[in-house]
């Protein structure tokens, strides 16, 4: 097993994580399996209780695990799906080592942080690089680890000096470090400033960590003279220092590291070259480079609770921007602060009230994602109402689900009380309700989470169609209140339809309005499993609905006559330029996914 280690120095948020994807990208491009693990530094055990205001999205896992977003980053890279494990935070590590005391593994010994911590971190490295993660058997041939911080966090001690064991530990060749650093320029000089990454390395050095490459985030391409400043000052070679400057989109961030043959600089410190194919990234350039070309608009409301961070919905603009590019529209987000749709706003900030109806009323489709708590909620219950009254395309995510069910109730059902127990437990019309098997005590890890399926009971239905008519799909799940039982029926009557439920009937997946363009809730997330080049359905059909192509989606077949009628396009496939008559709408199908076919 070989070992990539990326750091971060100077400031947080230079995209360690998206350094560490792209570096995966890259490696697996050149031939070699691939998996990563994400270090943290907080004592949470996991991230299901962090507010998303500090710390962005929760993104949860196949096998229910709550981590960091930048596990998401991984997975839509590299497609491949990481365990609970692949998150390392100091609470988990503590936890592990007080839990082997108290069943007195240590024989009677002293537990301290060296050497008892420091082993249970390298310990755990190791189990967790050879669980397989893209579907295939036996370990991985690289493990990329990111180490949350920066260099210089106190919290991070005990991970650098695991880290400065485990480089001896694994030996020569088979470890690999890579910081990533600043390299700022004043406005008043225009100068590109090497002294915040010299120090930054002098302190990684310090610790016991050597730096074999430097990944230098800057707004333009560094100049010679300032990579040679770098490697006479940092003692790294020159080859081995690498810009990666500001690009247009995340996806060019692999193209940036091939161009500089920061895979040739890898294989040597990791002793692969014998090994390593030159990097095949032909669609992933194609995709990238279409991204940046698209121009016609596709306008989303996200109409949510923490809209003043983007990061708290990182997934879901994720899965907007894949299903974008398959229909080859330019995403434009409008953020709707969902309580400045609400009628006490209007009387408190007109201003903002006013600002947030017009930008819903301006938008082609509206997506309200999950979250928790009420605030913002009858913001919320008002875009779905306005949606549905409307016909404007509606995609509704958990919480979003949740609210357009209890519009419905209020509106077509007159029950006006309709509401969760989350909300007012007292209601009259619960529509939503505590699932029976929830904890109201805990609330770490006690939600319904990971991946569950939903099968589906109305074959004709819009959602059914996406997924290809698959009798089921195994979607990943976060909540503790689901639709109330007991009010499916009048729902149904009154013309709401429960198109997917989970294996016992009784608990509601996926609801739409047969009568109307696109109106659909989910009670999963389906943002955690959408990938470039192979976007979520549901997310593929707001999208599609939103510039009136949701037809040429759901009918391959009419999509086919459509383009042979007017004529061929360029197809790239693999970055090579070719002539089809018959991609469905720019995209090629695969069990009613995209599956990463481009024409311009």
């Amino acid at each position: 097993m070989k070992y990539v280690l990326v750091t971060g120095g100077v400031v947080s948020g230079l995209g360690k994580g998206v350094t560490a994807s792209s570096i995966g990208v890259l490696l697996k491009a050149c031939g070699l399996r691939v998996t990563s693990i994400k270090i943290d530094l907080y004592l949470n055990t996991d991230a299901g209780t962090m507010s998303p205001f500090e710390h962005g999205e929760v993104f949860v896992l196949d096998d229910g695990g709550e981590v960091d977003l930048d596990l998401g980053n991984y997975e839509r890279f590299l497609d491949i799906k990481l365990t609970r494990d692949n998150n390392i935070t100091t609470g988990k590590i503590y936890q592990h080592v007080i839990a082997k005391e108290r069943k007195g593994d240590y024989l009677g010994k002293t537990v301290q942080v060296v050497p008892h911590v420091t082993d249970a971190i390298q310990d755990w490295i190791e189990r967790v690089a050879v669980i397989p993660v893209d579907g295939e058997e036996g370990p991985a041939d690289v493990c990329v680890i990111e180490l949350g911080g920066t260099i210089g966090d106190i919290e991070s001690a005990p991970f650098i000096e695991a880290l400065g064991q485990f480089s001896y530990r694994v030996g020569a060749g088979n470890f690999c470090l890579v910081h990533v650093s600043l390299v700022p320029v004043l406005n008043v000089v225009g100068e590109q400033k090497t002294k915040p990454t010299q120090h930054s390395v002098k302190g990684l050095r310090g610790l016991g960590l050597t730096p074999d490459i430097l990944a230098c985030r800057s707004t333009k391409p560094l100049e010679d003279n300032v990579k040679e400043k770098l490697a006479q000052f940092c003692h790294v070679p020159l080859e081995y220092i690498f810009t990666l400057y500001d690009v247009p989109n995340i996806w060019h961030i692999p193209l940036l590291l091939k161009d500089q043959k920061a895979h040739l600089a890898i294989s040597k410190v990791l002793n692969l070259a014998s090994i390593l194919n030159e990097p095949s990234l032909g669609e992933w350039t194609s995709r990238a480079e279409l991204c940046d070309n698209l121009h016609v608009p596709v306008r989303i409301a996200v109409v949510g609770k923490y809209t003043g961070l983007s990061d708290a919905y990182l997934s879901v603009l994720k899965a907007l921007l894949h299903a974008s590019v398959a229909c080859r529209k330019k995403l434009v987000v409008d953020w709707v602060p969902a309580c400045d749709l609400e009628k006490e706003t209007e009387k408190e900030n007109p201003d903002a009230y006013k600002a947030a109806w017009k930008l819903l009323k301006g938008v082609d489709g509206v997506l309200v994602p999950g979250g928790f708590g009420d605030r913002g909620v009858e913001g919320k219950i008002l875009a779905a109402k306005y949606a549905r009254e409307n016909k404007i395309p509606f995609l509704g995510i958990c919480l979003g689900m949740q609210i357009a069910v209890i519009e419905f109730a209020r509106s077509v059902l007159s029950l006006h009380d309709a509401n969760s127990t989350e909300f007012t437990p007292e209601t009259k019309h619960p529509c939503i309700i505590f699932m029976p098997e929830g904890s109201r005590t805990h609330m770490g890890g006690t939600m319904r989470l990971g991946s569950r399926k939903s099968f589906f009971n109305v074959k004709d239905s819009k959602s059914a169609k996406l997924y290809g008519n698959k009798s089921f799909v195994d979607e990943r799940h976060r909540h503790r209140y689901e639709v109330n039982p007991d009010m499916v029926e009048c729902l149904e009557k009154a013309g709401l339809s429960f198109a997917a439920k989970d294996e016992t009937g009784k608990r509601m997946e996926i609801i739409e309005l047969p009568n109307h363009p696109f109106f659909i809730g989910a009670q999963f997330h389906p943002e955690f499993k959408s990938r470039p080049g192979k976007a979520s359905p549901l997310f593929l059909g707001l999208i599609a609905a939103s510039c009136g192509e949701l037809d040429t989606v759901l009918n391959p077949a009419s999509a086919h006559q459509h383009l042979i009628s007017n004529g061929p396009k360029n197809v790239y496939v693999n970055g090579t330029p070719k002539k089809s008559p018959n991609s469905l709408a720019d995209v090629r199908y695969n069990n009613g996914y995209c599956n990463g076919l481009y024409t311009r």
